[in-house]
Order: C-alpha cells, then sequence, then structure tokens
C-alpha cells in the first residue's frame, strides 16, 4: 500500500539522483531553493503543479513516486 512515507522517499530518492543542486532545481521548478530542502527533509511535499514540473525536469514517472504500480499489484 501506497503511503505519504512510501511517496516521499520516493522523492527524496528522485531529487538527489536528479543530478542537479537545489538551487538549480528550485529554479527550473519556480519555487525557492529553502522549498527543495524541506522536500528533501520531509517537512514538505511539492505541491501537484511543483510535483509535475518535478517529473518533467528529472525525467521521472510520476506513477513510480506515487507508488502506483505497488499498489496496482497488490
Amino acid at each position: 500500500m501506497a503511503t505519504l512515507n512510501n511517496i516521499r522517499i520516493k522523492l527524496q530518492e528522485a531529487i538527489k539522483q536528479g543530478g542537479l543542486n537545489q538551487s538549480e532545481l528550485a529554479k527550473r521548478l519556480g519555487v525557492h531553493h529553502s522549498a527543495i530542502g524541506q522536500y528533501l527533509s520531509g517537512r514538505a511535499m511539492p505541491a501537484l503543479d511543483t510535483f509535475a514540473k518535478l517529473c518533467a525536469v528529472l525525467d521521472l514517472d510520476a506513477n513510480d513516486i506515487l507508488c502506483v504500480n505497488e499498489f496496482s499489484q497488490n
């Protein structure tokens, strides 16, 4: 079952492996660089529009981050 914690962990891993520093990623997403730090620490989750941009910028599959594939297999 997909939980908020599972989604946070996958999001954190994707950001860390994305190859961009926090400032560059924030600039591309149109958010303050501190927001990226909050996503990485688990203190905040991106808004849906920011999440969509994040997936586009980092070439992520939103279904993977949201654990949709894991949920559909159960």
